[in-house]
């Protein structure tokens, strides 16, 4: 990057932390990162070659906040008594949380929002434990030039019984960089359901960087289910991560729907004796899209349980590439990393690969991996089209089989309902 055009991209990071008023250790992070950033190795993903991709644009748009609004206007979202949070672009369309839950002390807000009115709590989490600002290139991009996001907090000894739903909508119809931060801290014995959807309004070109860190204190009981739908024209790196400590326990269950291409990392620190993770994922790829998925459980704990289910699909030209990685790091007496990933081809031109690796430092624990990429069993369509149903349906069939098995395990209805209109959409497209 030339001199003057850092000066000016620099100039332009400073105004928005000031605009959105933020405390001086968040805008000295920002600045930090924004000096280092260029510097940073990119995140080794196996199989997947993503380095060409626009993932580190820096379009930081002017868009007013009324302009925004305009923008959102007639778009459809769900209206119920659940906690919501909506937010278009940079936006917070709206925020609802029942009078019962802020009198015991839950936040469920706008992530400059909440660094303003909670200070040290969001100090404390924010990028100091479960993602680092210096990981890499992606993570250091993130913390300069973050954008947007969301802070939830969950005492201690809360349960939270109905889901807190968030729906994050890029605003692509404008050249502006998505860059989304999502903390969510349960405190000690607390338990909470989180539902998140990422969609795409717009056709404009852009690249967005996710980051979501679930920090599950001890005993406490997170379920995370997403669904992500990201435009043909966005370029993803999404990076979701759990911090587990004693005996606590993080559900993950994630739909990866996008059109465009996609680098994702799930990954959990199993920190904790007794924590336990499970990560289910499914994913479908179609036209001539990639998606890489890189999902890792890390047992430091004893006795710590981490679990990997992932099932994909691809179509067409597409690629879709499951690297599952399950380590048992040395002291980590007792631990359980399991992986499953397997992949269905419909297309003699997709690709898919399923790579299983498993990392074992320490005798006394257990440790599987069954890992495929196959086609269509021929039997099973030959039956269905000796049925009298078009090829077309027959297919759907399988398809709504083989994902089925994870779906089923999604421990949120509305999830799972909304998961199988999105694979409906995708196979409709392609």
């Amino acid at each position: 990057m030339l001199n003057e055009e850092k000066a000016s991209l620099l100039d332009a990071v400073r105004l928005f932390s000031i605009e959105k008023e933020e405390p001086e250790w968040m805008r000295a992070k920002r600045l930090d990162m924004f000096e280092k950033y260029e510097t940073l190795e990119f995140p080794l993903m196996e199989r997947i070659s993503y380095h060409r991709w626009p993932l580190l644009e820096t379009n930081i748009s002017v868009e007013a906040y009324g302009e925004e609004l305009e923008n959102s206007q007639g778009l459809q979202y769900e209206m119920n008594n659940n906690p919501k949070l909506v937010q278009y672009g940079k936006v917070t369309l709206m925020e609802q949380l029942p009078q019962h839950l802020i009198e015991q002390g839950v936040i469920f807000t706008d992530l400059f929002t909440a660094a303003q009115e909670y200070p040290e709590l969001v100090k404390e989490y924010y990028m100091t434990t479960a993602v680092k600002p210096e990981e890499d290139r992606f993570t250091a991009f993130h913390t300069a030039f973050m954008n947007s996001g969301v802070f939830i907090y969950i005492p201690k000894n809360v349960v939270v019984e109905e889901p807190l739903e968030a729906l994050f909508i890029q605003n692509a119809h404008v050249k502006e960089s998505f860059v989304k931060h999502v903390l969510l801290v349960a405190d000690v014995n607390s338990s909470v359901k989180y539902v998140e959807r990422f969609e795409t309004d717009g056709a404009e070109k852009n690249n967005a960087n996710v980051v979501v860190e679930v920090i599950a204190k001890s005993g406490a009981h997170v379920k995370f289910s997403a669904v992500d739908t990201f435009g043909e024209n966005t370029s993803v790196y999404l990076n979701r991560r759990g911090h587990l400590l004693n005996d606590s326990t993080i559900d993950w269950a994630i739909g990866v729907m996008n059109d465009g291409n996609v680098i994702s990392d799930f990954d959990s620190d199993l920190i904790g004796d007794g924590s336990h993770s499970e990560i289910k994922v499914v994913a479908i790829s179609t036209g001539k899209q990639v998606q890489g998925i890189d999902t890792r459980v890390t047992n430091y704990g004893k006795h710590s349980i981490g679990h990997i289910l992932q099932h994909g699909v691809i179509m067409d030209r597409s690629t879709l590439t499951f690297n599952g990685i399950g380590h048992i790091i040395k002291g980590a007496k007792g631990a359980d990393a399991q992986q499953e990933s397997r992949v269905l081809m419909l297309s003699d031109k997709a690709r898919g690969d399923a790579n299983p690796i498993l990392l074992i430092d320490e005798n006394d624990v257990t440790a599987g991996h069954a890992a495929s990429v196959g086609r269509v069993d021929p039997e099973d369509m030959f039956y269905l089209l000796s049925r009298g149903i078009p090829k077309a349906e027959a297919e759907r069939l399988v398809i709504r089989g083989f994902l089925g098995t994870v779906i089923a395990a999604i421990p949120i209805k509305e999830i799972r309902d909304n998961l199988v209109e999105m694979i409906e959409r995708k196979l409709k497209k392609a």
